[in-house]
């Protein structure tokens, strides 16, 4: 396809990353982005800190060549620290040794690397620029900078600003996008840990600390400068919710009898309290990413997830990869829009039920003796069967696998788990030979 003047809306991570794989194939790039130059006015709050960065994010870093940059940025975490009421911990490792890992990374910092690289490699980037209008038929939008509004023409519009997106509002204003938010239910608000006196971490620098209590949870993610960024996930309402706690001395009882060790870190807990906004957890669905040839919507703008697998951040940059290797691949705009939204549509619905379904798990289930039961005989088969039988969380997180392939197979091997260990409670009391042949019946080898 001949190179394109592309015009991206959104300088966030999705936004930077697609402007420079669309650069580095020749084409010709502009980010209209509504918030101020952050290297001038400081990162912006209000939003998690903290992000995972999964084997398949990476890789779509390493092939913008910014693997180099953001490495050094990153926290690994090995796996899930659990803290009890009591304040004992559990460890469960998310892969086999330290080549299956994720990492914690920060938001801001790694947003401006991102927009760093993306000006230094030709994309021109204007910020302060706040979408007021656009015009479909007249392929045109209005922007408010310097209390000035602009009209900019564009051939090729891409939304990559965010669950809010103005792209996605206009689109759908007008009836050519149909869209569907389903709430959790649930809200968020975050606080922070210090680091210790002499300068280090006060929890295990490599894991990711949860503290599940049925039906909520609070987790911390570390950050490079020795600090955790606790993030509380609460229902909105009801009896144990967020509108029961009122002011910082009912927030500060409230984890005196749910997270009483957590509570002895957070050194500033009635500042965080106070000026760290409660935000709104929901998911996202439209029918359609994209108008005829000129508009298409990616990462959030297109799928909003719940934060509960970490892979809001990841399928977004797949979403980047897929877009440009269309737009590469095929002869015409409609055939790679067609084919980008194939291919990804089915893989985010797909992590959007696992999320839903990773909030489940971590807040209810991570300390169940049956849950661990078949965690600890999924590691097992997955030894015995390492062509077979992959961990769900291992394809999503350490392989480039479909999420849409992760999710059916999760759902097969799921089911063989409860087979196994129906009636036991250890797994010394699991048929290995009846593993063997439900693994060979249901599931074929996993090449990716």
């Amino acid at each position: 396809m001949k190179q394109q003047c592309i015009h991206i809306i959104g300088a966030g991570l999705a936004g930077t990353l697609l402007a420079i794989l669309l650069v580095q194939k020749g084409h010709q790039v502009k980010i209209f982005e509504k918030r101020a130059d952050p290297r001038k006015s400081g990162m912006e709050g209000g939003r998690s800190i903290n992000l995972a960065l999964a084997y398949r994010g990476l890789y779509a870093l390493q092939q913008a060549g910014l693997d180099d940059e953001v490495m050094p940025q990153v926290v690994m975490m090995r796996g899930r620290m659990v803290h009890d009421l009591e304040g004992n911990t559990n460890f469960l490792r998310y892969g086999k040794d330290d080549s299956e890992v994720i990492w914690s990374v920060h938001r801001g910092r790694l947003n401006l690397a991102m927009i760093e690289a993306a000006e230094k490699q030709g994309v021109a980037i204007q910020f302060d620029a706040k979408i007021d209008r656009i015009d479909i038929d007249a392929k045109t939008f209005r922007y408010e900078t310097d209390g000035e509004y602009r009209t900019e023409p564009y051939e090729r519009l891409i939304g990559s600003d965010g669950a809010g997106s103005a792209v996605r509002h206009a689109l759908v204003q007008q009836g050519l996008v149909h869209e569907r938010s389903e709430s959790l239910g649930h809200n968020y608000r975050e606080l922070e840990i210090a680091p210790s006196a002499d300068g280090g971490f006060r929890l295990d620098a490599n894991s990711l600390h949860i503290w599940p209590r049925g039906g909520f949870m609070c987790i911390a993610l570390p950050n490079t400068e020795k600090t955790f960024t606790v993030t509380l996930f609460l229902p909105a309402e009801g009896d144990v919710s967020f509108s029961h706690i009122q002011s910082p001395e009912a927030a500060r009882f409230f984890f005196r009898q749910y997270f009483p060790d957590a509570l002895g870190l957070i050194a500033d807990f009635d500042h965080d309290w106070t000026n760290n906004p409660e935000s709104r957890l929901s998911t996202l669905y439209l029918d359609t990413w994209h108008h005829q040839d000129s508009i298409v919507l990616i990462g959030d703008a297109a799928h909003a997830m719940v934060p509960f697998h970490g892979q809001g951040m990841n399928c977004a940059f797949e979403d980047c990869l897929a877009l440009v290797d269309a737009i590469e691949r095929e002869a015409d705009w409609p055939s790679a829009i067609s084919s980008y939204e194939a291919q990804r549509q089915d893989n985010a619905r797909a992590i959007q039920a696992m999320a839903l379904e990773n909030y489940v798990e971590m807040r209810d289930k991570v300390d169940d003796a049956q849950f661990l039961l078949q965690r600890a005989l999924e590691r097992k088969l997955a030894e015995l069967h390492p062509d077979r039988f992959v961990p769900r969380y291992s394809m999503v997180s350490f392989r480039r696998v479909g999420y849409a392939t992760a999710f059916e197979r999760g759902r097969i091997q799921r089911g063989i788990l409860q087979t196994l260990t129906e009636g036991i409670s250890d797994i010394h009391g699991v048929d290995y030979a009846l593993a063997s042949k439900l693994i060979h019946q249901k599931l074929e080898p996993l090449h990716a």
